[in-house]
């Protein structure tokens, strides 16, 4: 029915092509990745032929079917029908049986996302995640974007301000003074990663810092008020 797709390091199956779905099987295609991507809407499967000779409609996704498309070739699966719940349980449940050793599902509650756990699955919730980065760009000024690594740890990437412009790292002392270790400094589209306590701040850096939100509110505050 459907040819095998050839097992290689770095290969990702996606079940789903809605816009989650789509996006991601795109940005992993032009990063250069061999994908198998699966849907039931014929249009869509042939926008992906683009980037994938592995595109196959898809009418059900019982066990059988999924694996004749060859899915469990790959080192990664992603499930991206989260609104359907019944169906993307089914469909996670289906491919870890298969044996793949990565199973993502998309969630679109916090009580789907638990059954996909119990069945091995690791969850995303798309919406959840650019809603929280949102809400903090929108509350923190100062902050170009947000991700939320876990609970306890995130990056955030913020503009330098004025009073720190000439001052070094150890000067300015983020980590002492919120808990925040600095992993990178871009300026002019260049970006330093070794970044050195006698590294001085200028004009126009963008900094990626580590640590919890609590911490990189606590420094859009001091810079707000001082």
């Amino acid at each position: 029915m459907f040819g095998k797709a050839k097992k290689a390091k770095g290969s990702y199956g996606i079940v789903g092509l809605g816009r989650f779905g789509m996006a991601l099987a795109i940005e992993l295609a032009e990063a250069g990745e061999d994908l198998v991507v699966l849907d039931q809407d014929e249009e869509k499967v042939r926008a992906l032929r683009d980037y994938t000779e592995a595109a196959y409609v898809v009418k059900a996704l019982d066990k059988k079917t999924l694996e004749e498309t060859g899915i469990q070739n790959c080192d990664v699966a992603v499930v991206c029908i989260g609104e359907k719940m019944d169906v993307s349980i089914l469909t996670t449940l289906h491919l870890v049986s298969l044996g793949i050793p990565t199973v993502i599902a998309k969630a679109a509650s916090e009580e789907q996302g638990q059954v996909l756990r119990k069945l091995g699955a690791q969850v995303v919730y798309p919406e959840h995640d650019m809603a929280i980065r949102l809400a903090h760009r929108l509350e923190t000024t100062g902050m170009l974007d947000f991700v939320q690594l876990s609970e306890r740890v995130s990056i955030s990437k913020l503009e330098v301000p004025p009073k720190m412009i000439g001052r070094t790292v150890v000067d300015v002392n983020l980590r002492g003074r919120f808990g925040l270790n600095i992993i990178a400094i871009e300026n002019g589209g260049k970006v330093n990663e070794t970044v050195g306590p006698d590294t001085t701040f200028q004009e126009g850096d963008i900094l990626f810092v580590s640590g919890n939100k609590n911490a990189a509110n606590n420094l859009i505050e001091w810079l707000e008020n001082h």
